[in-house]
């Protein structure tokens, strides 16, 4: 069912994610700033078909400004499968964000699917980092992230992308691009 891991897309991802990060900071302002400010709410819906739905989030104002917003949804369907979707964003008082979305699968059959993006900026740069992973019936593990960072000093870029399977392993590269996009020699480590 799962024959192959998804090419992570860097672009929608990243909308995505600061999307969310708006949500996040329209969330904060609608909150009064007192030390003690945290609303958190949890649901479970329980239906005559066997399936549960479990929603959790928590919104939390930081006392120096910023935030917390984070939710969480569990759901099975009484045969078996099941599925979790999270998503968090923090705003710090400073401006910086990062965003996390995440969601994960699992079927009766021993399949199972997981996928997230994360995007932060802050002054010293911008990251972006989208994977998945799935595992097959046989328990077989095949997953792979490409993840972006750039410099907010110097506009330069690195591109990392990590991959495994059972046959080949584990593999890695990196590509570093100037600030105009072009590709140019990755640092040496110190």
């Amino acid at each position: 069912m799962f024959p192959s891991v998804p090419t992570p897309t860097a672009s929608v991802a990243t909308y995505r994610a600061m999307l969310l990060a708006a949500l996040a900071v329209a969330a904060l302002l609608l909150l009064t700033a007192n030390d003690a400010n945290a609303r958190s709410r949890h649901t479970v819906e329980h239906n005559a078909d066997g399936s549960t739905t479990a929603r959790t989030g928590v919104v939390r104002a930081a006392p120096g400004g910023g935030g917390v917003l984070r939710g969480r949804s569990v759901s099975t369907d009484g045969q078996g499968h099941g599925s979790v979707r999270s998503g968090a964003a923090v705003v710090g008082p400073n401006g910086a964000m990062a965003v996390r979305q995440g969601q994960s699968a699992r079927n009766a059959d021993g399949t199972a699917s997981h996928s997230s993006t994360l995007a932060a900026q802050g002054d010293r740069g911008t990251l972006q980092s989208t994977g998945a992973a799935t595992r097959s019936a046989d328990g077989s593990l095949t997953q792979g992230r490409t993840t972006t960072a750039t410099s907010a000093a110097t506009g330069n870029s690195v591109q990392t992308s990590s991959s495994y399977t059972a046959d080949t392993g584990r593999t890695r590269s990196a590509s570093c691009f100037d600030a105009s996009g072009a590709p140019m020699a990755c640092p040496a480590r110190p």
